[in-house]
Parts: structure tokens; sequence; C-alpha cells
């Protein structure tokens, strides 16, 4: 993540995108409805899209055709939720493309399952796990930033495998290469995105604390969406 254009065969970007598009949708949906049932959430969703879009241009090099990159999305998969995320990323991965080279158009879909599919899903999922548990706030927060990022890289992984199986080795052998390429440096960067998501969210909790209070991350156990 982000897959470099032209680098996915032709079917596989195709097929990534097509199965992107209906969580756009939903992701539209999401958006829509809260922002018209509060109005003034604008000005967070713009911080959670300024968070991710900094952070996923934080790029270094890794394996050939990508990049190792905090993420960004588990903040906002904590707030808004994670359909609301995929909209916000996409727009996210579209500037980048077009303003940074970082990515690019053809593996869009690709790049959008895997960060802001994917990602946001599994850090809202074990979020919500945490939260059951019992589990302090700040473990729950970094739990699903870090292990949402680490996500997004194995869905990575997982294109790049099924492209590109190994000649001797074959699907199983390019995954575990993959893999085992991007976990050199995706692991500290997972932890460093854990630890500073934490620090945002306790600077949220202290100045927006009643604000806060009507998004996902601080609602009753019963009332998370």
């Amino acid at each position: 993540m982000h897959i470099m254009e032209g680098f996915l065969p032709v079917e596989h970007a195709l097929g990534w995108s097509i199965a992107s598009a209906p969580f756009v949708a939903l992701g539209l949906r999401s958006v829509r409805r809260q922002l018209n049932e509060r109005p003034e959430q604008r000005m967070l969703l713009g911080v959670a899209a300024a968070f991710s879009f900094v952070l996923s241009a934080l790029k270094l090099p890794s394996v050939t055709g990508s990049c190792s990159h905090p993420t960004g999305v588990g903040l906002g998969a904590l707030l808004f939720g994670p359909l609301a995320m995929v909209p916000v990323g996409l727009v996210v991965l579209l500037f980048q493309a077009l303003l940074l080279a970082h990515g690019g158009l053809t593996t869009l879909g690709a790049n959008l399952f895997s960060m802001a599919i994917v990602g946001p899903l599994v850090a809202a999922g074990l979020f919500r796990l945490g939260r059951r548990l019992g589990l302090p706030l700040a473990a729950c927060v970094f739990a699903a930033a870090s292990l949402g990022d680490l996500a997004t890289y194995l869905t990575t992984s997982l294109q790049l495998a099924w492209a590109f199986p190994d000649p001797a080795g074959g699907f199983a052998a390019s995954l575990l290469k993959f893999g085992g390429i991007f976990a050199i440096t995706q692991i500290p960067l997972a932890i460093s995105e854990g630890l500073l998501t934490v620090l945002v969210v306790n600077a949220l909790t202290r100045f927006n604390a009643e604000e806060l209070r009507h998004l996902p991350l601080f609602a009753p156990q019963g009332k998370q969406a």
C-alpha cells in the first residue's frame, strides 16, 4: 500500500474497483446521515480526513510496486464508524494519486479496498471487542489503530500475491514473501500509528468531550454504529 499506477494486471485492477464500489455507496450514505443529524461534526470529519491524508502520505520504499506508511484511517473509523472512512479514503487516495504520484488511478480500487475498507472495519471491530471485554479506552484505541494498519498491509500482500504468484511456490510462497518484506517496515509503523492515535483521542477527549459524546467511539455500547 499504495500499489503504484499500472502495476496490477487489468483484470485485477478492475475487479478490486468493482469490489470497492458498494462500500463507497454505503459510506456516502453513512456520512450523509451523520452530518444531517449533526452538521457541527463536519469539522471533526475534516480533521479525521486530514489525519489520514498526512499519515498515509509519509511513505517508505518497500515491496517493488508498493510502499510502507501509516494509514491514519483508524481514528476516523472509531469516531464516525468504518463505513464513513470509505469515501474519505477515496478522496485521500485520489488526491495522493493526482498530486503526489502516490498510488495511481488504475490501482485506486485495490488501494481503497485495503486502506479504506479492510483497515477501518478491522479497527472498529477490534475496538468494540476491547470495550466489551472491559479493556481501558487507551488500550482499545491502540490495538484498533495499530492492528487496523497491519490488516491493510496484509490485504495488500494478498492482493500482490494473487496478482503475482511465485513461479515455484505459487500463491502461498508469494504471500509469505510480500508479507515478510512489508513486516520489516510496517510493524514499527503500526505501533507508532497506534501510539499517535491514542494521543489524538486523548486530546480530543480533553477539549471536545461534549461533541465526542455523540460519536460511535464514545456512544453507549448498545448504540454504537
